[in-house]
């Protein structure tokens, strides 16, 4: 499968702002900094797309960039970057204004189709669980990402899959992909997962070798 385009559409913090194209959306969450724009960047083969900055809480508003693809069954959506969890360098009023405008996207998008919840494979944090449940009361069984994986050795990989699974009470259904936004490890995994919150049966179209942009 090859990238026809990617592009960022608008930032939004109400539903008046959303894009009003009525294209499927799959929405990656996590906590500040953890890494959520990199793999964005990373799963869509393009550099500083999604803005990345080494300051907890850069990402303030609902993003949303449109994605087109050669996959017949997965032509046009959008994937759909939040605002992180926890900490973050900004006021206590804007910090407040987050989680609102994070649980109205979440509860009343009907275009939304699925979540991912990106976490820090070498170490989880209380939040962490804290928000998969909270994404479970709300009716979401996301997806986990566990990202950073280059900075694990393969002998330290398959442990720390298990203890993901059991520090967030993940069940053998639940997917979980450990990811590398440098090495891009996991990207046709994470690709396959995103077919299937479409709804979308199968391996469908081997990745293809892509220019990094």
């Amino acid at each position: 499968m090859k990238i026809c385009s990617a592009e960022f559409v608008q930032s939004c913090v109400s539903p008046e702002d959303y894009p009003r194209e009525r294209l499927p959306e799959v929405a990656f969450v996590g906590r500040s900094n953890v890494g959520k724009s990199s793999a964005i960047n990373s799963l869509l083969y393009r550099r500083g797309l999604a803005k990345v900055s080494g300051t907890p809480g850069k990402t303030r508003t609902v993003n949303f960039f449109r994605v087109a693809t050669t996959d017949p069954l997965l032509k046009r959506f959008y994937l759909v970057d939040l605002p992180g969890y926890g900490y973050a360098k900004a006021s206590r009023s804007v910090r407040e204004q987050w989680g609102p405008m994070i649980e109205r996207y979440l509860t009343s998008r009907p275009t939304l189709q699925g979540v991912v919840l990106v976490v820090d494979a070498r170490g989880l944090e209380s939040s962490d669980l804290a928000t998969i449940q909270w994404l479970w009361h709300i009716g979401h069984h996301p997806a986990v990402v566990g990202i950073k994986v280059d900075k694990l050795t393969f002998s330290e990989r398959r442990p720390l899959l298990m203890r993901v699974r059991t520090s967030l009470t993940l069940s053998d259904s639940d997917e979980v992909v450990l990811y590398s936004a440098q090495s891009h490890e996991g990207r046709s995994e994470l690709w396959q997962v995103i077919r299937r919150m479409m709804g979308i049966k199968g391996k469908g179209v081997k990745e293809c070798t892509q220019r990094f942009d």
